[in-house]
């Protein structure tokens, strides 16, 4: 029920951890044309956040609720046995009718009459089953006791802890959510440090909220001069290059996993970096081998142009790709 202030996109969910129970809400963004997510954060924290917001608005209703469930209860009671009667009085009406015919049949006529007698038959036993029905009924229907009642009416006091008990369906949740929240709206600010909610309720109610962003995916923190270079090489080269020179100079993930390209990716959107699937060409800038090409000469020749001085080349950091400017 999450929809991204930013694009306007639904949130989707994934799962994490051990148990794969740890919920990560997203917006793929530009994702998947090899750009990063609008927003993404831990789901649990704004689970919870969300349903004290929504205990807060329908918590004072729990009272009305149980009077009127109570009241809802006996009622529907009621109107069960007053249709069931009226059935059994139809079908009474019904079964001496179909008796009346069957005894009216001369006996020379046995189809018709055997055919009339299996009609009274059945309808005998549809009387027989309403009336089993009505007797189970009363047999069930007894007045709540003033403790009973009292004890209904306490509920209706303490919805929140009716919300948390274990014996709550999380079905039942959901059900209540739906009916009382249209979606909610949910955008960062613009240090990226706290969310900023807005509750659509149905009926064309809002209220909003903030709170910390929750941190998402792994506990252990990427090292700041990783994500610097990460940030640095990203502009120009694939996430699967990024992996090759991180691992070329001994870096690794906070969790000390050597870097893989999805590593890489996932580490990019975790601080909101912008990349590349495949390496981004600058006709201005060229590699060693294209700078080679380019001059019609070998790798070595420019390996010793560099060398000498003759020839500028930038690096962003050991094993990285060489950058050479055309115009050089």
């Amino acid at each position: 029920m999450l929809r991204c202030g930013h694009c306007g996109r639904k949130l989707y969910v994934s799962y994490w951890g051990k148990s794969g129970t740890t919920p990560t809400s997203r917006c793929k963004g530009t994702f998947d044309a090899g750009g990063t997510y609008c927003i993404v954060f831990g789901g649990a924290s704004v689970d919870r956040r969300l349903t004290q917001d929504l205990l807060r608005v329908i918590s004072p209703l729990g009272l009305q609720a149980s009077v009127e469930a109570l009241e809802g209860l006996n009622q529907r009671e009621h109107e069960q046995r007053q249709t069931l009667t009226h059935k059994r009085e139809q079908l009474q009406y019904e079964a001496q009718r179909a008796f009346e015919q069957y005894n009216a049949v001369a006996p020379r006529y046995r189809l018709v009459a055997a055919a009339l007698e299996r009609r009274w038959n059945a309808k005998l036993e549809e009387v027989e089953a309403v009336q089993a029905t009505l007797a189970a009924l009363a047999q069930h229907q007894r007045a709540l006791t003033d403790d009973e009642r009292a004890t209904i009416l306490h509920l209706g006091n303490r919805f929140s802890e009716v919300w948390d008990s274990p014996h709550c369906p999380m079905e039942l949740r959901k059900t209540i959510i739906r009916t009382v929240v249209h979606e909610v709206i949910v955008k960062e600010d613009a240090s990226a440090a706290r969310l900023q909610c807005v509750m659509h309720w149905k009926g064309g109610s809002h209220t909003s909220f903030e709170m910390l962003k929750p941190q998402w995916g792994m506990a252990e923190q990427t090292a700041p001069e990783n994500i610097e270079l990460l940030r640095q090489m990203a502009v120009r080269s694939s996430d699967e290059e990024i992996a090759r020179v991180l691992n070329r100079q001994g870096r690794r993930t906070g969790k000390g996993n050597r870097w893989t390209k999805k590593r890489v990716a996932s580490a990019r959107r975790r601080y909101v970096i912008d990349g590349h699937r495949r390496p981004r060409s600058d006709p201005e800038v060229f590699s060693m081998q294209q700078a080679a090409q380019y001059c019609g000469v070998s790798s070595t020749t420019i390996k010793r142009f560099v060398s000498s001085g003759l020839l500028n080349r930038d690096q962003v950091a050991p094993w990285a790709p060489w950058e050479i400017k055309r115009v050089d």
